[in-house]
């Protein structure tokens, strides 16, 4: 482990002259964790006390709930068109090349794109991951002789860079509807029930603050009602449980014809969804589902540049606000790392299919960036199953300081902050993080920037060397 990210430390404290609490912003406030990494008090209308670091505008880190880390390294691969008028380029021929991909990374390669990838997630505002993890065997499809290997890699890379981990081993049966056998692309994924508790209970000596370990079945496709209502009963109880669901129109139509029912009403009829339940996608679903899943209790997790990138198509959010769902956001394949990235492109895609402005919005929240940041940090806290997304005392040490000297934010109203990050320019507004209570990004460059950059550009030198 790199002593600069995880040496061990006495605690520590900072006191800002404006925190987002969990209420709104807060001014004067002293925030002190232990060593462990957990917020022991938040004071507001604190003074600030000698020698403690002080800081203007300080955010709870956001949470990414949905990642496929080792696509990190296909980024801008796949943007040529293909020649075939009769297969247009879609989500499935962009599968069909990242499961080619796929096929050669090893072990080590995979903790290295996962370092780098985590680096920058957190250099950008996110302080958590949920790992949505199905490469479990080896090139040729073999089980490694530590069946966990590729999951013990993530968490190396997490530990690596700092970013705390919801690690959920995924559940890959089947290459579709009707339990169809797994193609040649598809053996590295291949794991049935007792494979996925296995790495589950392999990972179990290393949960703590930083680490959750949940299950993840692949989707409808993947896996039947009956193994997903398996893997539901058989895990721990309160571990979350996520899932792919009507990503695509697609693959609506193939659960219709196979089962008679859309997908996230067959699943709801098979399966006890709930709060520990988070739904990835969900982009298509009706006005009658919509409905539904916002009174489960579960999440929808949304990840809005990957759905731009692959044509999956628009959410339906404001129903599902008025309904009063929740959601959160992630990087998915990470064409985007940034927090901010994801929350623009899930409101301007609400404008852009309503043709109206200002969607994202409650009675009684009608600024947007608010909104926005304060409903995905509630949903990916929930989606992670740990203690993170509000500055509190027992919970995660786990923030952000933006750079109150930037152009942006010089001057600006509290009340405007949030409205400025999320939609004024490019700019990233992060410049230090905490993570776990440890300082993981200064003056926006990650601690061990240098040294995870280095071992991620070996990986693709290797990696383009393997498909030469």
């Amino acid at each position: 482990m790199n002593a600069s990210v995880n040496a061990p430390v006495d605690g520590g404290a900072l006191f800002a002259r404006h925190a987002l609490l969990a209420r709104g912003w807060a001014a004067e406030v002293l925030l002190e964790w232990d060593g462990a990494g957990t917020l022991l008090a938040v004071t507001p209308g604190a003074v600030p006390a000698a020698g403690v670091e002080q800081a203007q505008l300080v955010l709870p880190g956001m949470v990414n709930l949905h990642s496929h880390a080792f696509q990190r390294a296909l980024g801008g691969l796949t943007e040529t068109a293909g020649e075939n008028p009769d297969n247009p380029d879609s989500f499935w021929t962009w599968r069909d090349l990242m499961y080619r991909f796929a096929r050669t990374i090893t072990p080590g390669q995979i903790e290295a794109i996962a370092a780098q990838l985590f680096a920058e997630c957190l250099r950008h505002g996110y302080t958590a991951v949920c790992e949505f993890h199905y490469l479990h065997r080896s090139p040729g499809g073999d089980v490694y002789p530590r069946p966990a290997e590729t999951a013990e890699r993530i968490v190396a890379a997490s530990r690596a860079a700092g970013i705390g981990l919801t690690m959920l081993p995924v559940l890959y049966r089947h290459a579709g509807f009707g339990e169809q056998a797994l193609g040649r692309d598809q053996q590295r994924f291949g794991s049935d029930l007792a494979q996925v508790l296995g790495i589950v209970d392999a990972l179990e000596v290393l949960r703590g603050g930083q680490l959750e370990v949940g299950a993840a079945p692949h989707s409808l496709r993947a896996a039947t009602a009956a193994q997903i209502a398996a893997l539901a009963q058989a895990l721990p109880a309160g571990r979350p449980l996520h899932i792919h669901i009507a990503e695509q129109q697609h693959e609506v139509r193939q659960c219709v014809d196979a089962t008679g029912m859309r997908p996230l009403r067959y699943l709801a009829e098979h399966v006890a969804l709930g709060e520990r339940w988070c739904l990835v996608h969900a982009t298509h679903i009706d006005a009658d589902e919509t409905v539904w899943l916002a009174g489960s209790g579960a999440v929808a997790g949304l990840c809005p540049s990957t759905e731009a990138n692959l044509g999956d198509g628009v959410f339906p959010l404001a129903p599902y606000i008025a309904a009063g769902g929740r959601f959160g956001i992630g990087s998915d394949s990470h064409v985007s790392h940034s927090p901010v990235e994801e929350l623009r492109w899930l409101e301007y895609g609400q404008r852009l299919r309503h043709q109206r402005r200002n969607v994202a919005v409650a009675p009684n929240l009608r600024r947007v960036g608010d909104f926005l940041w304060q409903g995905a940090l509630r949903g990916g806290a929930q989606a992670s199953g740990r203690k993170v997304g509000a500055l509190g005392c027992g919970m995660r040490a786990d923030l952000l300081v933006l750079d109150s000297e930037h152009p942006n934010l010089d001057g600006a109203a509290v009340d405007d902050v949030l409205g400025v990050v999320v939609f004024a320019g490019n700019d990233n507004l992060v410049r230090d993080v905490l993570a776990g209570g440890r300082w993981v990004v200064r003056g926006a460059r990650h601690v061990d920037q240098d040294a995870i950059a280095r071992r991620y550009k070996q990986t693709l030198v290797e990696l383009r060397e393997t498909r030469s």
